[in-house]
C-alpha cells in the first residue's frame, strides 16, 4: 500500500506531533493491524509496520555515518523528552529508528506520536 507524503501545515500529522506519549503501563491491547495501516498513513512515507504489525520501522539514509550519528542524538533527545526510547540501529549513511511498546510487544498511539515527531526533526524527509 503506496502513501503519499503529506504536508504537515494543518493535516492530522501535524496533530499527532503536537502530542505528547504517555507511559504505558502494561495491560492494554495494542492497536490493531487495520489501525497501525491506517495511522501509518499520518506519517511521512517510509515507515513501514513489521514483526506481524507490532513494530514500527524507517531508514533514514545521509551521505556519511557522522550525519547518520547526528541525527541519532537529535532522536535520542525527542526520546528523553518523551519518556519513550526507541532502537536506533546507526550505520554508515543510516539510522534505522525502530519503534513499538515493550510493555505490551505492540503499538499504542504514543509509538506513532514519537515516530511524527522524528518526522519533523528531519523535515528533508530522507
Amino acid at each position: 500500500m503506496k502513501r503519499e507524503l503529506r504536508k504537515f501545515a494543518g493535516d492530522i500529522s501535524m496533530s499527532l506531533a503536537e502530542k505528547s506519549c504517555t507511559p504505558c503501563r502494561g495491560g492494554i491491547p495494542p492497536i490493531e493491524p487495520a489501525k497501525v495501516e491506517e495511522m501509518l498513513g499520518q506519517l511521512r512515507n517510509g515507515w513501514k509496520a513489521t514483526h506481524n504489525h507490532t513494530r514500527l520501522e524507517r531508514a533514514f539514509t545521509y551521505k556519511d555515518f557522522a550525519a547518520a550519528l547526528a541525527f541519532a542524538n537529535k532522536v535520542g533527545e525527542i526520546a528523553e523528552k518523551e519518556a519513550h526510547h526507541p532502537d536506533l540501529h546507526v550505520r554508515w549513511g543510516a539510522c534505522v529508528v525502530e519503534i513499538w511498546t515493550h510493555k505490551i510487544n505492540g503499538l499504542t498511539e504514543s509509538d506513532f506520536i514519537l515516530a511524527a515527531k522524528i518526522d519533523r526533526a528531519e523535515p528533508n524527509g530522507s
